[in-house]
């Protein structure tokens, strides 16, 4: 007689397998759905059902045991044969439909993909979209993501990627500070000024502003008086008047073309890195993937209209300096 699996056990191994590679209940929780004590309880259920024990616990940690770390490379393959299968029907459904996990960093998630999805969904309303913003680094093909937008290149040969529009940094600030404070000329002119960083979250390290002269990248790290750890924080301490500071062109644009704020040497912005889609091979024949893939083209055109708002405000600011020259 063939021994059959039971939904609860199914229920155990999901559970248990995000477990593994989060290293927490609350991290496997949070990427379900689901409350912490829901994973905890199917977890324990899976090893009375097993009569092993699966992790080490301690007041601070999840540590796999022999028999964990045995189950989990079985469990992954088996997880990735169930995705393949639903990869699949969804393939052979042709239409987008269903759930679409996507995941992006905080300022993009806020300032050019949020925005859009009401578009979106008026095209597929079939389609339900779990958008996920942070810099948290996040394993798309172990947290069962569809798509993620990431700043840099792509470092999991698991993924295909696409790039989708430059990452371009320039100093900012508010008109009332230039007034009182004057305008720089150049870099070293910046060491006498208020200014306003960002900090990283995941790793606690103050950004280090770039500029482009000729060549050369050059970097500095300016005295700040305030120091804030998200963009938007940094853009609305900016606004009012704190300073001068640095950000990402499509996070400012709505700031500058309202006149909040204005691009500071913005001849030096520099394009660090490129904003990109990036997806798991096994969802290449996804219609949800497909579709949005191709919305993001439509979303991030070039060139960009964050960047061309900054550069009308820069040819603005080059008029009014001549003309008062004059």
């Amino acid at each position: 007689m063939t021994a059959q699996i039971g939904l609860e056990s199914l229920t155990g191994l999901i559970a248990f397998a995000r477990t593994a590679s989060l290293g927490s209940y609350t991290a496997a929780a949070r990427s379900l759905g689901v409350s912490p004590s829901a994973v905890s309880k199917s977890v324990q259920r899976l090893e009375e059902h097993l009569k092993v024990r699966l992790f080490t616990r301690t007041t601070r940690s999840l540590a796999l045991t022999p028999e964990g770390r045995d189950l989990q490379e079985r469990t992954t393959r088996l997880l990735q044969e169930v995705e393949q299968i639903e990869q699949a029907a969804a393939t052979a459904r042709a239409e987008p439909a269903g759930l679409l996990r996507v995941t992006a960093p905080l300022p993009v998630g806020t300032h050019i993909l949020a925005p859009a999805l009401p578009r979106f969904r008026e095209r597929y309303p079939k389609v339900t979209i779990d958008l996920r913003m942070g810099d948290r680094y996040t394993d798309l093909i172990e947290e069962g993501i569809d798509v993620a937008l990431r700043v840099g290149a792509p470092g999991d040969s698991r993924l295909v990627s696409r790039p989708l529009t430059p990452h371009r940094l320039c100093a900012f600030a508010a008109p009332s500070y230039l007034a009182r404070r004057g305008i720089p000329r150049n870099i070293e002119d910046l060491l006498a000024h208020e200014c306003v960083n960002f900090r990283y979250q995941s790793t606690g390290q103050s950004l280090r502003w770039p500029f482009q002269v000729g060549e050369r990248i050059v970097e500095m790290t300016p005295e700040s008086g305030i120091i804030i750890d998200a963009t938007d924080g940094v853009l609305a301490a900016l606004v009012a008047g704190g300073g001068i500071g640095i950000a990402p062109t499509y996070a400012a644009a709505h700031h500058v073309e309202r006149r909040l704020l204005v691009p500071i040497l913005p001849e030096l912005a520099v394009e660090r890195f490129v904003v990109t889609a990036m997806w798991p091979e096994s969802r290449r024949g996804s219609p949800n993937v497909k579709a949005f893939i191709e919305f993001l083209r439509e979303i991030f055109p070039s060139p960009a209209p964050w960047d061309l708002i900054v550069s009308q405000a820069q040819s603005e600011a080059a008029i009014s300096g001549a003309a008062l020259q004059r």
